[in-house]
């Protein structure tokens, strides 16, 4: 292990329900994400990808495999320590804020439970960081934007000013005209807060956009690795990402994706 690995997973497997039943919804997935860099995994509904997100965050129950932080494994539970150093992003803005809390009551909660002062001027500053102005700690979720209240939990996740962000399809429920906005509001953060990213999409632009280094899974394996500027140019090794590839024909490595325009 080098210093520089802020993320490992060897040999992880999940699997949901018990005998004949059982499905195996990762299977011996490894890689290393290098801190302040961009991981994506790449690949369709089903590939396992979300499923390896909620296991580092220690949402799946059991695994099998070994998942280090900064070269420590980490245990399950995973202790509150954790919870200050990642945090999670979920895909679904509308389901992950509670929908009779005030943006201030939501930003809050971490910092009590982290036991973490200057609260108002902490939530002030991380709402003008998401590009929210402070009077927005005042509102109830109904009363913003889908691309507003995926600028809050981004802002729940930074209120504890984390070393790593996982990132669930973060802009997948948000309608096309905002994506590029969180986009690159995420990718802005990386750059000033010294970040790591592992960001799961289904959306080979999106992840080629945001991220220097990707995974790509089907069938809850990694059947390939590469850096973004392979697929760029199109060189890729295995079948199944020439099909992701040729499937997102139209979009340019260095623009903003299609579908955030």
């Amino acid at each position: 292990m080098t210093d520089d690995i802020a993320l490992e997973l060897r040999a992880l497997d999940v699997t949901f329900g018990d005998g004949a039943a059982s499905v195996r919804a990762v299977n011996s997935v490894s890689f290393q994400v290098r801190r302040g860099t961009s991981f994506g995994l790449i690949g369709e509904s089903g590939s396992g990808k979300s499923t390896v997100l909620r296991a580092v965050a220690g949402l799946s129950g059991t695994y099998g495999g070994t998942i280090l932080l900064d070269g420590t494994e980490i245990p399950m539970p995973r202790p509150k320590s954790f919870f200050s150093r990642v945090q999670m992003v979920f895909q679904d803005p509308y389901g992950s804020l509670h929908p009779r809390k005030m943006v201030r009551a939501v930003l809050l909660e971490p910092l009590q439970i982290h036991g973490i002062g200057n609260r108002d001027r902490r939530i002030a500053e991380t709402l003008r960081a998401v590009g929210l102005t402070p009077d927005f700690a005042y509102r109830y979720p109904h009363q913003l934007s889908g691309g507003q209240r995926q600028r809050v939990a981004i802002a729940r996740c930074l209120v504890l000013e984390p070393e790593l962000l996982l990132l669930d399809e973060p802009t997948s429920a948000l309608d096309v005209s905002v994506q590029a906005g969180v986009l690159n509001l995420l990718d802005s953060l990386r750059r000033e807060r010294g970040l790591t990213y592992v960001l799961v999409s289904h959306d080979l632009r999106v992840v080629a956009h945001m991220c220097d280094r990707i995974a790509v899974m089907t069938e809850g394996r990694v059947v390939e690795q590469l850096d973004a500027d392979a697929i760029y140019e199109d060189r890729c090794a295995h079948p199944y990402t020439r099909t992701l590839l040729h499937a997102s024909r139209g979009y340019r490595r260095k623009d903003t994706p299609d579908a955030a325009e």
